[in-house]
C-alpha cells in the first residue's frame, strides 16, 4: 500500500512539473515563431490600431461588407456560440430576422441566394472571416451607397480572397475588416 501510494505521488509531482513549467515554456517557444509572437496580429491604419486580424468586428453601416453576425456580439472574453439548436424556436426567430434584414439592406437579391454565413454565427461568435459568396453577393448594395461601379468592387473583392492553407485545407475566404479597409482605401 505504501509503495502504492509512494509511486502516486511521484507520478503526481513529475506531472505538475510537466504541465506547468515544462508545456507551457515548450507553447511559449513556439508562440514566439508566429506572427505577433503569441500575441496576436492587430491591422492598423494609418497610425491608429482598428482591430485583430483573428477577430471579428460588427459592421453596420451599409458602406460596408457585412460580417458574420456573432452570438457574443464579438465579445472576446465571451467567446462561444448561442448553444441553440436547429429547431429552437429562439434560434430560427433570431437567423428569420437576420435574413428580413439582409433583405431590407440588399434589394434584388432573392432568400435563397443569401449565404447561410450572413444569417448564421459561427461557433466561437468571433470569426472575422466570410465566405467568397457572402462578399460578392454584397457588391451591389456597397457600389450603390458609395457610388462605385460593381466592377471595382467586385475586384477589390477578387484581390481579397484568402486561398486554403497549402492550397488543401479549408476554403476560399474573405477577412472582412481588411476588405472594408481596402474598400476605405478605394478612390
Amino acid at each position: 500500500m505504501k509503495q502504492n501510494i509512494l509511486a502516486s505521488i511521484r507520478l503526481t509531482l513529475v506531472c505538475i512539473f510537466f504541465f506547468m513549467v515544462i508545456y507551457p515554456f515548450i507553447i511559449w517557444l513556439l508562440a514566439q515563431l508566429t506572427p505577433g509572437r503569441g500575441r496576436g496580429q492587430t491591422v492598423s491604419a494609418g497610425n491608429r490600431i482598428v482591430g485583430w486580424k483573428l477577430l471579428g468586428q460588427k459592421f453596420t453601416d451599409d458602406r460596408y461588407f457585412r460580417s458574420r453576425p456573432s452570438a457574443v456580439d464579438y465579445n472576446a472574453a465571451a467567446s462561444g456560440g448561442s448553444n441553440k439548436g436547429p429547431t429552437n424556436p429562439e434560434y430560427l426567430q433570431s437567423v428569420q430576422s437576420r435574413i428580413d434584414s439582409f433583405l431590407a439592406h440588399n434589394p434584388g437579391i432573392q432568400k435563397q441566394e443569401i449565404p447561410s454565413d450572413l444569417v448564421t454565427a459561427s461557433g466561437s461568435g468571433l470569426d472575422p472571416h466570410i465566405s467568397v459568396q457572402a462578399a460578392y453577393i454584397q457588391v451591389a448594395r456597397i457600389a450603390r451607397r458609395r457610388n462605385l461601379s460593381e466592377e471595382k468592387v467586385r475586384n477589390l473583392v477578387a484581390r481579397n480572397i484568402e486561398k486554403p492553407l497549402l492550397g488543401l485545407f479549408g476554403t476560399e475566404k474573405v477577412n472582412v475588416l481588411q476588405l472594408n479597409l481596402n474598400l476605405d482605401g478605394l478612390k
